[in-house]
């Protein structure tokens, strides 16, 4: 399959209060309670049909307004440069984000949804249930993380281009 076979198109768009990278939540833990929406596409809209009885959703969606790739970056959480595949950075080759949320209710093609990390106006990509049977595993070591206080868990926009509109 060559490059140019590879095409994603947008199946709706994420709302969330977040405007600006600076200050937004990192990671979905870190943005309990902050509420949003997401409008599905009326094309799309059929396949939301038995989604209302998951309690947590994965969005998939598009790092739309970050800077050049970078293969090594300085996570938000660490001080030392890491390799990007190591980190949950934004500025990737594959700009593709990944969130677990809740989801408060779906009315028609609009999801109310909670704990959102991303900003306003992101391209949603696709929705998939999350299942704690299939999702959730133990794990004994997380790398680098292992040794990083949580604490702070909010972006500072280095990762986002400051002369346009930043975005997660």
């Amino acid at each position: 399959m060559a490059e140019s076979d590879i095409r994603l198109r947008p199946i709706g768009v994420i709302r969330t209060p977040h405007k600006e990278a600076a200050g937004t939540p990192i990671q979905p833990r870190f943005a309990e309670g902050a509420e949003g929406s997401v409008q599905v596409f009326p094309e799309y809209a059929e396949g939301l049909a038995d989604l209302a009885g998951f309690d947590r959703v994965w969005l998939l969606y598009r790092f739309d307004r970050v800077r050049d790739v970078r293969l090594k970056v300085t996570p938000y959480l660490d001080t030392e440069p890491r390799g990007l595949f190591a980190t949950r950075a934004p500025c990737r080759p594959n700009p593709i984000g990944l969130s677990c949320v809740r989801l408060l209710s779906v009315e028609g093609a609009l999801l109310r949804i909670a704990d959102v990390d991303m900003l306003d106006g992101t391209p949603l990509l696709d929705i998939k249930p999350y299942c704690p049977r299939f999702d959730c595993y133990e794990a004994r070591r997380c790398g680098w993380l292992d040794d990083v206080d949580a604490g702070g868990g909010v972006a500072d926009g280095r990762f986002h281009d400051k002369a346009g509109p930043t975005g997660d």
